[in-house]
């Protein structure tokens, strides 16, 4: 999973047409509301219009997900963040609420429950939150 990213978007929380949107953004790399709205109607049973998209974009823009580029007539947004950083700060925001109403004993009752796999998981990010403290606290 790639590192937690120096920018983050200001909310990270995403409607079903944001997601698919920074799908296709992620997807296409740059983007204008054409091709956003083309790929959309790839499927007969969608309706959606130019200002919808448009809007939505914006949106994105102002919660931190896009960067637009207004200098050629037709805008172009490119996504702020990459998807694999996205999916490490969704990670990391589950993973601080789940901290914040768990209490010991209830992570402990929920590590009892994990299977094989799981547990071998936690062993390894266990694994790297010890290298991480030794290299901040200069341990070798």
């Amino acid at each position: 999973m790639a590192p937690l990213p120096d920018r983050r978007p200001k909310r990270l929380v995403l409607g079903p047409l944001e997601t698919e949107i920074m799908d296709i953004t992620w997807e296409l790399g740059i983007v204008t509301v054409k091709d956003v709205l083309q790929r959309i109607l790839n499927d007969p049973e969608r309706e959606l219009t130019a200002p919808s998209v448009t809007t939505v974009l914006r949106r994105l823009t102002e919660k931190g997900w896009l960067q637009c580029d207004r200098s050629e007539r037709a805008f172009r947004w490119q996504p702020a963040i990459s998807r694999a950083h996205a999916k490490s700060l969704r990670a990391y925001e589950h993973l601080q609420n789940f901290l914040t109403v768990g209490t010991p004993d209830a992570i402990s009752a929920f590590a009892d429950e994990l299977d094989r796999d799981s547990i071998e998981q936690l062993d390894a990010i266990a694994r790297k939150l010890k290298a991480a403290r030794r290299s901040h606290s200069g341990e070798i």
